[in-house]
């Protein structure tokens, strides 16, 4: 990962994991124009570097994200100086790009713009006591953009009820409507983390990160459409290195040696 003068967030690689840290715990780790800037700085390094194989994306202090920093977005952007690479909307569109499998790790709260990173990742963990929502609507406002995310992974009815009330969930409310992946007791958060992002690590590089790829664009396809594209990507993944590899240690009833090719 490249060495950036990053103002509002951390970026720490071990063992394959990258682990990305909102790090405004005075703000609640609010979505800034520079900290958006630095996402997705760091989310196009990730996806470049071959030692990534999962992302964790978590918060500093006591809560994940509160969401838009409506002072910071109304002010000029006096951040590091990094290429400007879009705006929120480009920072939603990073996640089904990267090939990587991407862990939300919920150490607070998330509301709004921060819930919609939520939505974004692969998986989503939290401990029972975390609250969510799209509080927007009781300061005259709608969470538009996240909308689009939140609807791929909420049914529509639970979705209009959160948007129209203002409604906090519960993890485990959250969990219920498709919202986290994980919702665990008081103190389990880091050894669940650490195991699923482990347990993804372990796995084919080339057919974790073709695959996610795959599966985020068949998404938006017909069946008509997706079936030929699924297809020919099958037999693009059976042409890798590390599919040759995994089928060759099956009948040497061996561990595969994973090179990413």
């Amino acid at each position: 990962m490249k060495d950036r003068p990053y103002q509002t967030i951390r970026v720490s690689l071990r063992e394959h994991v990258l682990t990305i840290t909102l790090s405004v715990p005075e703000r609640k780790n609010a979505l800034s124009p520079t900290m958006v800037h630095e996402l997705l700085c760091a989310l196009d390094d990730a996806r470049e570097d071959p030692e990534v194989r999962v992302l964790v994306l978590t918060g500093e202090g006591n809560a994940f994200c509160a969401g838009g920093d409506l002072k910071q977005m109304q002010a000029s952007n006096e951040g590091p100086e990094l290429p400007v690479r879009g705006d929120y909307a480009d920072l939603l569109l990073r996640f089904p790009r990267l090939g990587r499998p991407t862990i939300a790790r919920l150490n607070g709260y998330a509301y709004g713009g921060g819930l919609g990173l939520v939505a974004s990742c692969d998986f989503a963990v939290a401990e029972e006591h975390v609250k969510v929502g799209t509080p927007e609507i009781h300061r005259g406002l709608f969470p538009m953009m996240i909308m689009a995310v939140l609807a791929r992974v909420v049914p529509r009815r639970e979705l209009l009820s959160m948007m129209l009330l203002g409604e906090r969930l519960s993890a485990r409310e959250a969990k219920r409507v498709g919202i986290l992946s994980h919702a665990v007791e008081r103190g389990a958060l880091d050894a669940t983390v650490a195991k699923l992002s482990a347990d993804l690590a372990s796995r084919s590089p080339t057919a974790t990160r073709m695959g996610l790829l795959a599966f985020h664009e068949q998404s938006d396809k017909s069946l008509e459409e997706a079936l030929p594209f699924l297809k020919a990507q099958l037999f693009a993944l059976l042409g890798t290195e590390d599919a040759r590899e995994g089928l060759q240690a099956f009948f040497d009833k061996r561990e595969p040696r994973w090179t990413g090719r």
